[in-house]
């Protein structure tokens, strides 16, 4: 009984112990051990698929990374937009600084779509970008109170976080109207070089310029960063003293749109009556350039100092040129559009009526900036002034001095009268689906305030026509989604949204704008205007051609 038992026993031990080994073994073998050589088995063949699935679930998740985390989400003032003593509440156009770990430039947050009641169901995104205070989304327009995420673009998204409560963006009221007197109102004359004008005579401008009628000099004072020297304080006194108003103009590019505003402030100083900001091709797609440059004269100069913006008379022709923002509220008070009709290659009845239909949705007094280079016809020059007449305009302007003839300087001046077959426009711009620019924007900008859910991108999109039609509809207008002049009439009574707008991406210079130019007086034609893009015309700005008040460079459209 003994022996057997002590047989059964060591069995029972030997068992247990193979029992014991087995899952050792096993796991081993699915944890990538060695089989003995030469013998592999199922179980090492299956640690060998397990091992490599774990090796493809590990390179997946390196590829797509790990999920971002917001930890908070706090308001931060900027421009015009305010925060509350909470600081998840912000503002329409307002800022959000996004505090947590794991995400980067390239990530997107999502908000809560307006009438939307699930966070992820068709949410609405901005990109994230970095600030001297952390990484910012700015809240776009469509939005709602709700929560907000994060997500990559591998598609990894952050929890949930908030909610995050979304109020109206801010109303803004112009408190800069036109100047009941100005030195806008009246004729007057621009002048690119005093040294090529009457050979810097003072004695012999003022001479030339009272025989002619004029009553104001629009004189260059700086380009881009480049203050010029012919601009001085005893310059504008001794005009003045002659009885004549002085206007500064300078020429812009947007590289350095806080360092133009500074240039602008210094004719100011100097004594200039009124000042003229010269924009073109280089702002193209500039808002955020604009609107700091707009902040920044402002603040040097204040609300109601006369400001004028002269540009392409063809907004457009421009769809990116930052009309809405020069013209917007706090900004120019008058816009003085370049109506080259002969750069143009139309007629000057032809060019007023395209002029007055594209700009006259933004509300400020036009100042039409006639050609008198070139060697444009007497006659031509005497029609632009029976048109500034017939279209009510306060007073008007030509392009240049230097360029202007014996007998275009007769016709400044000649007896006016009134001048026959003149239909002045009474249209508006007739904005619909799939329109696209800063007319739109402007648009947009007005009706956000009647349907906050209208974006302000510049695109006019399925959500766009929609609210218009609803506002058509509550104005009593037939709604056809389309701009026409009882919308527009009623639009603009509207004080339109701010819209804040991010800073373009970096890109390459532009290069330097050096202080004399080397186009000269041949820049009248607009035929090098092209080289402005480079900077390298100097004086002109960007023009050779009509460089002047800007480098139209022949296609002033």
């Amino acid at each position: 009984m003994r022996t057997r038992n002590r047989t059964s026993i060591v069995v029972l031990g030997l068992m247990l112990a193979l029992l014991v080994g087995a899952p050792a073994a096993v796991g081993e073998a699915a944890s990538g051990g060695a089989s003995a050589p030469g013998t592999p088995t199922a179980a090492g063949s299956g640690g060998a698929v397990a091992g490599q699935k774990a090796a493809g679930h590990r390179s997946a998740s390196v590829q797509r990374g790990v999920a971002p985390i917001i930890t908070a989400a706090d308001c931060y003032r900027l421009g015009r937009t305010r925060c509350r003593k909470n600081r998840r509440i912000v503002q329409i156009s307002g800022e959000l600084v996004i505090h947590g770990h794991h995400f980067s430039t390239a990530d997107k947050v999502y908000f809560q779509r307006s009438g939307v009641s699930v966070a992820r169901v068709d949410p609405i995104s901005a990109h994230l970008r970095p600030t001297p205070h952390g990484m910012v989304v700015t809240v776009p327009a469509g939005v709602q109170s709700g929560r907000i995420y994060l997500q990559t673009p591998a598609g990894r998204r952050s929890r949930l976080f908030g909610p995050v409560t979304v109020i109206a963006a801010p109303v803004v009221v112009d408190n800069n109207p036109a100047p009941a007197n100005s030195a806008f109102d009246g004729p007057g004359m621009w002048i690119w070089y005093l040294s090529q004008s009457d050979g810097d005579n003072l004695a012999s401008i003022v001479a030339t310029a009272k025989a002619a009628g004029i009553t104001t000099l629009f004189i260059k004072s700086s380009d881009g960063t480049n203050f010029w020297s012919q601009f001085t304080p005893a310059l504008v006194q001794t005009l003045h003293a002659d009885g004549l108003d002085v206007c500064a103009w300078q020429y812009v590019y947007g590289a350095n749109p806080a360092g133009e505003a500074a240039m602008g402030a210094e004719a100011v100083a100097d004594g200039a009556d009124c000042l003229v900001i010269d924009a073109e091709t280089e702002y193209q797609g500039n808002y955020y350039g604009a609107q700091t440059y707009i902040d920044d004269l402002r603040a040097a100069i204040g609300p109601n100092y006369p400001v004028g913006l002269t540009s392409f008379p063809y907004v457009n022709y421009h769809e990116s040129e930052p009309y809405s923002v020069f013209l917007g509220p706090g900004g120019a008070q008058y816009n003085v559009p370049q109506v080259y009709w002969k750069d143009i290659g139309t007629t000057p009845d032809a060019a007023y009526t395209q002029t007055f239909m594209e700009n006259r949705i933004y509300g400020r007094p036009i100042v039409p900036l006639g050609q008198s280079f070139d060697n444009v016809s007497p006659s031509q020059i005497t029609r632009f002034r029976q048109l500034a007449s017939a279209y009510g305009a306060i007073g008007l302007s030509w392009w240049d001095w230097q360029n202007t003839t014996s007998g275009g300087w007769a016709a400044l001046d000649a007896p006016l009268t009134p001048g026959a077959g003149i239909t002045v426009t009474t249209a508006w711009p007739a904005l619909g689906s799939g329109s696209s620019g800063d007319q739109v924007i402007w648009m947009q900008e007005h009706l956000a305030a009647a349907e906050p859910t209208t974006p302000t991108t510049g695109k006019f999109n399925a959500v766009t026509e929609a609210n218009l039609k609803a506002f058509q509809g509550a104005h009593g207008i037939p709604e056809s989604g389309i701009t026409d002049a009882a919308t527009w009439t009623a639009l603009l009574t509207l004080t339109p949204v701010t819209v804040v707008y991010p800073p373009p991406p970096p890109k390459g210079s532009t290069g330097t704008s050096g202080s004399t130019g080397s186009t000269g007086s041949s820049g009248t034609s607009g035929s090098s205007g092209t080289s402005g893009t480079s900077g390298s015309s100097g004086a002109s700005g960007a023009s050779g051609g009509s460089g002047t008040s800007g480098s139209s460079g022949g296609t002033s459209a």
